[in-house]
């Protein structure tokens, strides 16, 4: 389940159409399964869905609406970006890190 809604997503973007809600749909679900994915854990499995805090929230509609304007993995003329300016960040703080030893 997503932890972020289609309309917080819109509003990151400002956009009020609806002809790219399943498109924004699966930006949503990209983005929550790569921060997952970094965070090393499924925040519906740390967190209810009252309690997941707000910094995750605002990774997943960074990186769902980078990921929306930015459609290509190379842009011509334009400089490249890997992740939204404090998504990493923000994704560290909450990373469980462990070492084996």
């Amino acid at each position: 389940m997503a932890i972020v809604t289609l309309e917080e997503v819109k509003a990151q973007l400002n956009q009020t159409l609806d002809v790219d809600d399943e498109l924004i749909e699966r930006k949503i679900c990209a983005a929550q399964c790569h921060i997952e994915q970094l965070l090393g854990f499924k925040i519906s499995d740390q967190y209810t869905p009252t309690k997941i805090p707000a910094p995750l929230k605002e990774c997943v509609c960074q990186l769902a609406a980078h990921w929306y304007e930015n459609r290509e993995a190379v842009l011509v003329g334009v400089n490249a970006q890997s992740l939204p300016i404090g998504v990493a960040d923000i994704v560290n703080e909450f990373r469980n890190w462990s070492w084996a030893g």
